[in-house]
């Protein structure tokens, strides 16, 4: 049976932040209403040792002062907005300009917000549900635009991530969960020799400030080819152009091609742990941790690049800017809906 319990994680300008853990027989996530971070996902590696596999932290201090969006939801819109503007509809708007010249994660508020919280009882799955109404001119975006994303726990030792928001206007809106993913556990090594299989062809080639250039580029014959699996550190390793400009690793958009069930899939050997993810988005962001700064600590273990990497299932970064990419607008009277389920074994 999966589990749900609740607690005061501490508190923020005077207001609680509450604790949600979901819980089953072999594993449990931790998560609170403080940018609906997951601060805590503990599974056993293959001789049953049950121990951490994201990067968090255990206060509230401690995400106000030195996450980078650990575990958080991130938008309106994840991924960089080149010049921080966009049009839509014959209007113009400006957003913030937090990442250099442009727009970086919806200008980084959702991740700092305190939603509403709540336990569903009669979903199929233990589910704890947030929730925020972000107003018309939030951050420049228009439309005010309503959201609710939930996290469910399955006995098959399945998280489940699912998005859904409507608009009072047209908009744009792109959704992820930034969870950073270590699973040597606890962090006890970094994620160089972790391996990655994507069903993926393609991926987006970015400009020198981490922006597509508009190129779908084939995987093939490249370190970004993860069809049959690569380790993280060929790619940190190489001199290819678009490993240097991302920090020497990766902080590229990837194409999923669909053909498969099970799209991503995220194995530690020396652990057996392994992270199959499924979704129905049409892009995965593969971020390797290379800006990860060293003037803080995750439980007890000094931070640094590489200790965790970021699989951010989203559409295209940008997408606004390119039209040959999906669509991320979001009309008036539409319903956005998205998931992705991350289930966690070993071998």
């Amino acid at each position: 049976m999966v589990q749900v319990s609740e607690k005061e994680f501490g508190q923020l300008n005077g207001q609680k932040v509450t604790q949600y853990t979901l819980k089953n027989n072999n594993m449990e996530v931790t998560c609170i209403d403080y940018g609906c971070i997951i601060t805590s996902i503990k599974t056993p590696d293959k001789d049953g040792n049950v121990e951490e596999v994201v990067l968090g932290f255990d206060s509230i201090d401690e995400y106000v002062q030195h996450s980078p969006y650990f575990g958080s939801i991130v938008g309106r819109v994840a991924g960089r907005i080149k010049e921080a503007s966009f049009e839509l509809n014959g209007n113009t708007y400006h957003l913030p300009k937090n990442d250099g010249n442009n727009h970086l994660h919806g200008g980084g508020k959702w991740d700092k917000l305190i939603w509403d919280g709540s336990v569903l009882e009669n979903e199929q799955y233990p589910t704890v549900q947030f929730t925020y109404t972000s107003p018309a001119g939030e951050e420049g975006y228009p439309g005010t635009v309503t959201v609710k994303v939930t996290y469910s726990l399955t006995n098959d030792n399945e998280l489940i991530i699912s998005y859904h928001a409507v608009t009072d206007e047209d908009t744009i809106i792109n959704l992820t969960n930034h969870s950073y993913f270590n699973l040597s556990g606890n962090a006890k090594q970094d994620i160089l020799q972790h391996e990655l299989t994507m069903d993926s062809d393609y991926y987006l080639e970015l400009t020198n400030e981490l922006l597509p250039t508009g190129k779908i580029a084939p995987v093939e014959g490249t370190t970004f080819d993860f069809r049959s699996g690569r380790t993280i550190e060929s790619g940190v390793r190489s001199e290819n152009e678009q490993h240097i400009l991302a920090g020497n690793g990766y902080d590229h958009p990837f194409q999923l091609s669909k053909t498969k069930e099970a799209e991503i899939q995220l194995f530690d050997s020396e652990s057996g742990r392994v992270l199959t993810m499924s979704t129905d988005e049409p892009f995965v962001v593969l971020y390797t941790g290379s800006q990860i700064s060293d003037n803080f600590t995750i439980r007890g273990v000094q931070a640094r690049k590489y200790l965790g990497l970021c699989l951010e299932t989203q559409g295209a970064p940008d997408a606004i800017h390119h039209p040959s990419l999906p669509s991320i607008v979001l009309e008036k009277g539409k319903t956005y809906e998205r998931k992705t389920v991350y289930a966690f074994h070993t071998k």
